[in-house]
């Protein structure tokens, strides 16, 4: 489930950066006013396969909701997670027809498609958090409850704060990219510095500068959850979290050197959604009491 919920996720990244997004028109569920499009351009052709997989992944989700409801007891973690995703699912189908409905997709520039963007980005990251957590309750088993939130939890909340907003930040300056191409880096530095740039022109600077900030933060909670008390899965999920942070902070410069390529935008964005999971994980576990 979390795999093909990746996997549309990662081509919606793609109808984005490829100019795709109104393939279909400005009608939504339809395409084009049809349910199978006969234009055969590339544009509609890759709207339309995000449509019909996005349409898949609800089902899925849709199934795996009921599959909770049927094998596990009411009130426990795996119903309330899968229970979350569902709703997660059906907002974020919401965010995404009214993306099309109000036309905020292709060449549009408004304040309106950079706010419905942070909103899309923020409705995906929890969807991906509540369907990981069914996931890896449903197959290591419920926690018995939680813990009392201290100083060092506290931190990982703040950790996965930093990491959605860093990721909203993302989302908009991948938008600016998209809208607002470069020739150059130095042609880019000089467009995001310029006191007539747009707007989304300007935030680009912030997403590199927010990222060190978040990934300085992040290595040094992560450092306070694994303390003496922190077991083997913690330690692991630690090590991982950290290990992957670093590699996307990497990914994403060589990202910024590189003009932000189609390619290497899908894998940012992949390290993106790999190192939320991966900390979701590690802040829940080590808030979690085993249940005997």
């Amino acid at each position: 489930m979390v795999l093909l919920t990746l996997a549309v996720i990662l081509w919606g990244a793609y109808v984005r950066a490829s100019g795709s997004g109104a393939g279909c028109g400005s009608s939504w569920p339809t395409c084009n006013g049809e349910v199978i499009p006969r234009s055969r351009s590339v544009q509609t052709i890759i709207e339309f396969t995000h449509r019909a997989t996005s349409g898949v992944d609800f089902l899925a989700v849709l199934a795996q909701w009921l599959w909770a409801r049927r094998l596990f007891p009411a009130g426990g973690w795996v119903r309330r997670a899968a229970g979350a995703s569902m709703v997660l699912m059906v907002t974020e189908a919401l965010v995404g027809a009214g993306l099309v409905l109000f036309e905020l997709v292709a060449g549009d520039t408004s304040v309106a498609r950079a706010v419905w963007t942070a909103v899309h980005l923020t409705n995906t990251f929890l969807l991906v958090a509540s369907l990981t957590l069914t996931a890896f309750w449903s197959s290591a088993g419920e926690p018995g409850g939680f813990r009392k939130m201290q100083g060092a939890a506290w931190l990982g909340v703040g950790a996965l704060v930093g990491t959605l907003l860093l990721g909203v930040s993302g989302a908009i300056t991948a938008l600016g990219d998209t809208l607002f191409q470069s020739k150059t880096l130095l042609d880019g530095l000089r467009q995001d510095l310029s006191p007539t740039a747009h707007f989304l022109v300007k935030l680009r600077v912030l997403h590199p500068v927010i990222g060190l900030l978040v990934c300085g933060y992040l290595l040094s909670s992560i450092g306070r959850l694994l303390g003496n008390e922190a077991g083997p899965l913690e330690k692991k999920l630690g090590l991982l979290s950290g290990a992957l942070f670093v590699t996307q902070v990497g990914v994403g410069f060589v990202n910024l050197g590189l003009l932000a390529p189609i390619p290497l935008q899908i894998v940012h964005l992949l390290m993106a959604d790999l190192v939320w999971m991966a900390l979701v994980l590690l802040v829940v576990s080590s808030l979690s009491q085993v249940r005997r």
